[in-house]
């Protein structure tokens, strides 16, 4: 018999009776299973930490990529697997781990799969990213939940639309294991995990979630070149061009000037200069 705790965000993206499914799902498959509801940032990383320690098998979340960004932090160091449950926008991290994209499926996953996956997680001072770092979006600039309960996932579209004329360059000095780069740009990725909700991935092939590497990108609409590279890889086009202005590594360290606001799995998390690593296999998740 499982235990299952799942950690529910009320203001993620779906409209749907959450606790009828959870109830019947987890009845069904004699699951013993609790809740907690959060209202705040950072509730989800608490109840996801106090779930771990009680014992229970498997914390799962029920929200988009910032609840899921929350459970792993919560439950990192512990024996506990993650589970995912897409109830937000986007649900990128739910297509990565090729979770159905229905409430009830994927329920179903967490009662009868046997399968878990061990997937890197970064680690950046003492917290953690499971999908992706950027840069150079400051926090009034980024795509607002009435924004999104509006538009759906085109919301991010129509967001990087309207921020297109506001960006400007910075300077970047960047560090991946031993080697150096500098240069000019108006955002930087770093990549873990690179699917998206609309199920384009953000480095096409270049990415794994579980290559123990990070893949880092510069885009600068000055620079033409980092577009169109970053393009191809989008379209997964093997060309010259795709493997342009795209690096990997284990180590990543960014110092920028200006300082640059910073972003894991969608949540502001401060300011340049940061310093990460790629931790191989560390976070156990339970997928189809």
């Amino acid at each position: 018999m499982k235990s299952v705790h799942v950690v529910i965000n009320p203001a993620s993206g779906h409209d749907e009776p959450i606790l009828n499914a959870i109830n019947y799902a987890f009845h069904e498959h004699d699951i013993e299973w609790s809740i907690s509801v959060t209202q705040k940032f950072g509730d989800a990383t608490e109840f996801a930490r106090k779930a771990a320690e009680d014992g229970y098998d498997i914390v799962a979340g029920y929200g988009g990529d910032g609840t899921m960004h929350e459970i792993a932090n919560g439950i990192m160091g512990s024996k506990a697997l993650m589970g995912v449950l897409p109830g937000g926008t986007g649900n990128g991290f739910a297509n990565e781990m090729g979770t159905p994209n229905k409430l009830r499926p994927a329920l179903d996953v967490l009662c009868t799969s046997e399968n878990v996956r061990n997937i890197d997680i970064v680690q950046m001072e003492d917290s953690y990213f499971i999908q992706r770092l950027y840069l150079g979006i400051e926090p009034d600039q980024q795509t607002s939940r009435e924004e999104k309960d509006k538009y759906g996932t085109f919301a991010y579209a129509i967001s990087s639309f309207q921020r297109a004329k506001e960006t400007t360059e910075f300077q970047y000095k960047l560090r991946i294991d031993e080697t150096e780069y500098a240069g000019l740009a108006m955002k930087m990725y770093v990549v873990n995990a690179a699917q998206t909700g609309t199920g384009i991935s953000v480095t096409g092939n270049f990415s794994s979630v579980d290559d123990g590497l990070l893949d880092v990108f510069v885009l600068d609409l000055n620079d033409l070149g980092t577009i169109s590279s970053a393009t191809d890889r989008m379209l997964n086009l093997s060309t010259k061009q795709s493997e342009d202005f795209i690096y990997q590594g284990r180590e990543v360290t960014i110092e920028t000037e200006p300082d640059q606001p910073v972003w894991t799995d969608g949540e502001y998390t401060g300011r340049t200069p940061v310093v990460m690593k790629a931790l191989p296999g560390a976070l156990s998740v339970v997928v189809p």
